[in-house]
């Protein structure tokens, strides 16, 4: 009789354990429980007040927004960031102004797309967004996580829907799992967001 009591609690304290880690949001390597996998790209619903939060950008002002028609083949592409890229000086003072950071210093921010041009976003306004430099994690730190998920797109081992949405939904959550495992993916391989 105590034995299967003792078995029935233990059993029971797992079970707590489990649906505790699992809905306060905590993973296990390789997995992912973050509410919603899929991204809703390109409904920019706002375009003035604009608020980071964080090192996170407005989702109403930067939903981000795909590349139409790009293909993993292409994004595999040496160069093809640098090929696609076409965001003019007053297209980036325009997100500036919708950020309120039409002044700023040199390095203190950058305009920079949410989904990565090396991950299939696109140049449209809806994936453009001032990002500081700091507090970290900042652009540079994003940038690591373009370059990794890239190379994970790359080598196969997640798809390009997986990688838009994980950049899109919280790269921060991407960047700190990196930096669980010990990952350190190179800054400027194929960087350029």
């Amino acid at each position: 009789m105590i034995r299967t009591l003792t078995g029935r609690l233990f059993i029971s304290v797992f079970l707590f354990a489990a649906l505790a880690l699992v809905l306060g949001g905590c993973t296990l390597p390789g997995t992912s429980v973050r509410g919603p996998t899929t991204h809703q790209f390109g409904v920019q619903t706002k375009t003035s007040s604009c608020r980071a939060r964080g090192a996170l950008p407005d989702p109403a002002c930067t939903p981000g927004a795909l590349m139409p028609g790009v293909t993993k083949s292409q994004i595999c592409q040496a160069g093809y960031a640098s090929s696609v890229r076409n965001v003019p000086q007053s297209k980036k003072d325009q997100e500036y102004a919708e950020y309120g950071a039409a002044r700023h210093f040199p390095g203190q921010y950058e305009v920079d797309h949410l989904v990565s041009l090396q991950l299939g976003g696109s140049n449209d306004s809806a994936n453009l967004w001032p990002e500081a430099a700091s507090p970290t994690p900042g652009y540079h730190e994003k940038d690591r996580v373009e370059n990794y998920l890239h190379d994970q797109l790359c080598k196969g081992k997640i798809s390009l829907r997986q990688a838009q949405n994980e950049i899109a939904l919280n790269w921060i959550h991407v960047y700190q799992q990196m930096q669980q495992r010990g990952v350190n993916a190179p800054l400027a391989a194929w960087s350029g967001g």
